[in-house]
């Protein structure tokens, strides 16, 4: 039994087992949110922003801005350790199509200023690789902005970022992220531990908020894997055919109407990341050797993290000030940790180079935005490498397209007369469905 769960491996998403949903989600407590819903039911639940909302400023501000954004090589050198011993079983992964394979940057394509003691400069060549064809929180943050970058790890992985040890650079532009058909035993076996080792079983009908908003991530980022899978799949592979599959939204995605609720909910806790730390990214330095890019890069986010449309319809889109209290506040706090980082060291074990990438990626992305929204303190600005900031906004930039495809995907099985049970085949975008099937997906192969 399967369920869309976790960040960016779109190579897994069929081998997984999802907790089971039997009981109604637990709502919100009162006043959870500094913002109030404009009608009963529109809120995503634990958030500060309506369904109708989210999608009006994806579609119309944030989608296409990101869209050019994470196309900046400033966004798309990525540093990864792609080969690591799995830690918890053997590694007997593989990837059945050629996509599995990770095209690496050679070290005149990487900018100089990535690298330590570097200054502004790419290389005399640059760009010659090619896609291989075979192959207690406070709510502020102190307004002093970029200080430079940090070479500290980030506490909620396991990776030991701070090292160029055994990393290469990775350009994201040539190396997207799409279905390799990796499944089987080995695909399975990564979801299996992430849910039952590591998620709480209660998923959404914990009465815990923290481990509510742990499960919902996880969940949201598998969702997002789903939906790309669905928009981008393999259609005939001898052909190499991709295009639209609506049987697999429908059947993955549009019948379970508490998996877009995540996904929702998992959009909108990186966007507070990225507003969160607005100060520090709009004045770091994005820095390539290319003058023009660099200045249209910081422009964009700028744009982003300052936009007056979205700060006008949605300020809080999520409220992390009421986390982590009460006494048990600092030993839950620690519990997540430790779980988060044990879900980052799983990334290790998945047996598909493409997959690995995207899920360490994507993983750090969500480990960044915990970093910015759960730092301890008095409101002073967390510290953040280059290549957090670059996985948290291309995270955004996955979920962001997972929401603008779920849209127009979902207006498709409902023109194609497809019936959601609980809605009569109206578009799943509201809370008026949350007391959807609960039960798991039925098994479908793992995918990247």
């Amino acid at each position: 039994m399967v369920q869309p769960n976790l960040p960016g491996l779109e190579t897994l998403i069929g081998g997984a087992i999802s907790p089971q949903f039997e009981e109604p989600i637990q709502e919100s407590t009162p006043g959870f949110c500094a913002c109030q819903a404009t009608t009963v039911g529109e809120t995503v639940s634990d958030c500060c922003c309506d369904y109708q909302t989210v999608n009006s400023l994806n579609g119309g501000v944030l989608h296409p801005l990101l869209h050019v954004l994470v196309k900046k090589p400033s966004f798309s050198y990525f540093k990864v350790k792609l080969w690591c011993d799995c830690p918890f079983w053997p590694d007997d992964g593989m990837c059945h199509l050629r996509d599995c394979s990770v095209c690496e940057c050679t070290e005149d394509e990487v900018p100089l200023t990535f690298k330590k003691g570097g200054d502004s400069s790419l290389g005399d060549e640059g760009g010659q690789c090619t896609e291989d064809p075979k192959g207690v929180v406070d709510r502020t943050l102190e307004t002093k902005g970029f200080q430079g970058w940090t070479e500290n790890d980030n506490p909620w992985t396991a990776d030991d970022e701070s090292s160029d040890e055994d990393m290469v650079y990775v350009d994201l532009r040539i190396n997207p992220e799409k279905y390799t058909g990796y499944k089987g035993v080995s695909a399975s076996r990564i979801w299996e531990a992430i849910y039952s080792e590591n998620c709480f079983q209660e998923g959404l009908s914990d009465t815990c908020t923290e481990r509510r908003v742990f499960y919902r991530l996880i969940s949201g980022v598998h969702t997002s894997i789903a939906v790309h899978i669905a928009k981008h799949y393999l259609i005939d592979e001898e052909a190499e055919t991709w295009g639209t599959n609506l049987d697999i939204y429908r059947e993955r995605i549009h019948a379970y109407p508490e998996r877009l609720q995540n996904l929702y909910f998992t959009f909108l806790f990186v966007l507070r990341a990225a507003t969160k730390a607005a100060d520090f990214l709009a004045s770091a330095e994005y820095s390539t050797g290319f003058p023009v890019e660099d200045a249209e890069t910081a422009a964009l986010v700028q744009q982003l993290v300052y936009n007056e449309r979205l700060m006008q319809a949605c300020p809080v889109p999520f409220d992390e000030a009421q986390l982590w209290k009460g006494d048990e506040g600092p030993a839950l706090r620690a519990q997540l940790t430790s779980h988060f980082r044990n879900i980052s060291a799983i990334m290790d074990c998945v047996g598909c180079e493409k997959c690995r990438l995207w899920g360490k990626l994507q993983i750090l992305g969500l480990a960044t935005s915990m970093k910015i929204l759960f730092s301890e303190g008095t409101g002073k600005q967390p510290a953040l490498q280059r290549n957090e900031v670059i996985a948290l906004i291309n995270l955004l930039a996955r979920l962001s397209e997972s929401l603008d495809s779920a849209v127009v995907m979902g207006a498709e099985v409902h023109r194609a007369g497809s019936q959601n049970p609980l809605t009569g085949g109206a578009p799943i975008f509201s809370e008026q469905v949350s007391q959807g099937n609960r039960n798991t997906l039925p098994d479908v192969e793992a995918v990247s």
